[in-house]
């Protein structure tokens, strides 16, 4: 067999496993007591797997070992380590020496943040699935780097189907291997190290896209090589078709999308261009290598004056400032619109925006949605941002639609139907816990991310793989040749010699890939896997918000205030009705267990509609404490901000503590919304709400619980978030007392 017979034997073999039904399919609240499998997909809280992981790892070693040995073998290689080297003194000094630094290691790590303990509701990361941790294990040993095919012949491979994987689950659709007959573009996705360079890469190949009807245009005019296609037509935003050549420079900056990615090679299939003509113009023309200041300068600023911006929500990470700063755009470039007081994008301002650029002609090169902000969980209006592009295509606008999910994207994973019908019967003791639905609002936005043309997902985050392990997904899989120096080819999926050249990295641990795919092979992205998991997760989170919410200062001296508002405070109800919905959560949220929570809602689809609209759109809840004096509730924004510092404090590690196990009874994270970020208007909304005045300026501090765990509500205690509230309830007393002390304030 050769190598590309062998080459086709593994993709086939790896392939198999992955392909499924397509659909979306019912959503129902599910019911069931989970299936026990869930149990075998973690290494537990208590390390209840570890001989599973043990034996796993074991394993991983071996065959890695047997490896070595049978390579070695078929040419009579000779050991080093020789049975009397290991009997050397040097030799078992060195060993000796291993065995006492990584006790010092291990010791040391006993100091981290237990990830997998109910009581861990901070960063966004809880525990690692068992496949993760052992595929990522097993092909680290091997230290493959997925930069390049001969260094990485196995992975790559991995890479490939973790692509597809990750782009039928953001509900792109991946035709067979073999299929080259559809006429849609074929979506294509790589691993990266994290979200942000996946942001990174994706304004970068958006900015190429944007300016590559002038690079080309300009080519044509001026290289012999490339005068066959002079009457090479595209078609524009507006749907209109007109030859390249004849296009106005604005017109050249709004081509549709498709057929700026289709315009290379048609240019070879029509008119005889060769790639190498293509390759030597985009040496001369593109914005790749003449820079960002010199392309403006010579190409577009005698026509169109305006710089070219990014527009995304006040929400955005910080990653998209600094993308913008790397592509030489500018950060100043990157425009923020503001956001609604649930954290999502204002649809009012972001179309004035359009339409003051459209007016000036000023290029948009990219229009971001945060499916999942990293601190409020807030998920933008996709689907209204995709009907208002449709609507600026028809003035002549395009751009380029990005949807940073490297949060929320795995959650897209519960409209995916899984090919096995999953048996609501399956139980545990212990998995008592239903998964739950996003709001009719959450759901209406992930169906529309078949429009979006590229997507950021984290399988690090909500996929449970081990850290570095980001994702990109073009919906036109050929959109990947804007970033590679090289002429645009069109892609119809199939095998790829190497995943190295498309992306911003060189060097990158084939091990991610390994691990995400293990993880995918036994957990699918779809609704019998981390469809099921992330639900259990929105579940927990909402039990956690009703706990939360219900200490609302009734009879202590604190109040805990979360930024999701109640849906009684969303419709502007009285102070009546929000203390009635909260006694209402606090009598048949907070009391039940999960089975009794579910007979409620099989019986009382209020009760349902009202719990899927608690908390915010995923599973990350945002608040902040206020406390009282004798004289009544606190106003002063300072006091209240000094109180969630001190609350964070007591519930993190931020230095080195020589390995001492955590005592924490909880922990949390914490930010701030600050007045430039976010507007006046939004700070001082939250602040009435906690009882505070204006904050003329001041940010507003915060405490952030990610509810990433999806035993905590059936643990063998049942719903274990009491407790875990309970400890961070008397944390913040304690807090609150000593501010009180500190300022000379008297409490009752």
């Amino acid at each position: 067999m050769n190598r590309s017979d062998k080459h086709k034997k593994i993709v086939s073999t790896l392939s198999a496993f992955h392909q499924k039904e397509k659909g979306e399919g019912r959503m129902d609240l599910d019911r069931s007591k989970g299936s026990t499998s869930l149990a075998g997909w973690f290494l537990g809280p208590l390390a209840e797997n570890e001989d599973v992981l043990s034996r796993s790892v074991g394993r991983a070693v071996e065959a890695h070992c047997n490896a070595r040995r049978e390579y070695g073998a078929q040419f009579g290689d000779p050991a080093y380590v020789t049975p009397e080297i290991k009997k050397s003194d040097t030799y078992l000094e060195t060993i000796s020496a291993l065995d006492t630094k990584l006790d010092d290691l291990l010791g040391a790590l006993h100091g981290s943040i237990p990830l997998s303990s109910y009581r861990n509701q901070s960063h966004m990361y809880w525990d690692i699935t068992m496949p993760g941790a052992i595929g990522y294990f097993a092909a680290m040993l091997y230290n493959q780097n997925n930069v390049a095919a001969e260094a990485s012949p196995v992975t790559t491979l991995l890479e490939i189907e973790v692509g597809k994987d990750l782009a039928r689950m953001l509900g792109y659709t991946v035709p067979a291997d073999d299929d080259q007959s559809s006429t849609t573009p074929t979506p294509w996705a790589h691993i990266t190290c994290d979200g942000s360079v996946a942001n990174g890469e994706s304004m970068w190949a958006a900015r190429n896209l944007k300016y590559m009807p002038i690079t080309l245009a300009e080519a044509i005019r001026n290289e012999p090589d490339l005068a066959a296609a002079k009457d090479v037509e595209v078609m524009l935003a507006d749907g209109d078709s007109k030859k390249l050549l004849d296009l106005e420079c604005w017109e050249l900056l709004n081509v549709a999308i498709d057929d700026v990615i289709a315009l290379s090679p048609r240019m070879q299939s029509q008119f005889g261009v060769t790639p190498a003509a293509i390759a030597a113009a985009l040496d001369k023309y593109s914005v790749q290598n003449l820079g960002l200041a010199e392309y403006q300068q010579r190409f577009i600023s005698k026509d169109v004056q305006s710089l070219p911006v990014v527009l995304a929500p006040s929400t955005a990470h910080y990653s998209w400032p600094k993308s913008a700063a790397l592509i030489g755009l500018g950060a100043n470039q990157l425009w923020r619109i503001d956001v609604d007081l649930d954290g999502r994008m204002r649809m009012d301002r972001l179309r004035e925006v359009l339409q003051d650029c459209l007016d000036k002609k000023r290029p948009v090169i990219e229009v971001v949605a945060v499916i999942g902000s990293t601190e409020e969980s807030a998920v933008d209006p996709l689907a209204d941002i995709v009907d208002l592009r449709d609507e600026f295509r028809k003035k002549g606008l395009e751009f380029s639609l990005h949807v940073d999910g490297a949060w929320g994207g795995y959650f897209a994973s519960m409209l995916r139907d899984s090919k096995e019908p999953i048996d609501p019967k399956q139980g545990g003791a212990l998995e008592q816990t239903p998964a739950m639905i996003m709001s009719d609002y959450v759901m209406r936005q992930y169906r529309a991310f078949q429009h979006a043309d590229t997507q950021t997902v984290d399988p690090h985050k909500a996929g449970f793989i081990p850290y570095p392990a980001g994702a990109l997904c073009y919906r036109n899989g050929a959109m990947r040749d804007m970033i590679t120096f090289t002429a645009p080819v069109v892609y119809h999926g199939g095998v790829d010699p190497t995943v190295g050249v498309y992306g911003i990295e060189g060097s990158k641990p084939g091990a991610a890939a390994a691990g995400v795919y293990l993880s995918h092979a036994m957990i699918r992205p779809d609704k019998s896997g981390y469809g099921k998991l992330l639900g259990k997760c929105i579940f927990n989170s909402k039990r956690l918000y009703s706990e939360l919410v219900t200490h609302d200062g009734a009879d202590d001296i604190i109040k805990v205030v979360p930024f999701q508002r109640l849906p009684a405070q969303k419709a502007g109800q009285d102070a009546e009705a929000v203390a009635r919905q909260i006694k209402y959560i606090r009598d048949h949220f907070v009391k039940p267990q999960n089975d009794e929570l579910v007979a409620l809602f099989e019986r009382d689809k209020d009760a349902l509609k009202l719990f899927q609209e608690l908390g915010s759109d995923q599973n990350i809840v945002t608040y902040a404490v206020n406390f009282k004096t004798k004289d009544g509730w606190n106003s002063d924004v300072a006091l209240m901000n000094d109180l969630n510092t001190a609350i964070y404090q007591k519930l993190s590690i931020s230095t080195f503590d020589g390995g001492v196990v955590p005592d924490k009874p909880m922990f949390v994270t914490s930010s701030a919304f600050d007045v430039p970020s976010y507007g006046q208007e939004f700070v001082d909304a939250y602040a009435e709400r906690a009882g505070l005045k204006p904050t003329n300026g001041s940010s507003m501090s915060f405490l952030i619980s990610t509810t990433q765990d999806p035993w905590v509500s059936a643990t063998e205690d049942g719903n274990y978030i009491p407790k875990v509230v309970s400890s961070f309830v008397e944390v913040a007393r304690v807090a609150a007392i000593e501010i009180m002390e500190k300022n000379g304030l008297v409490w009752e």
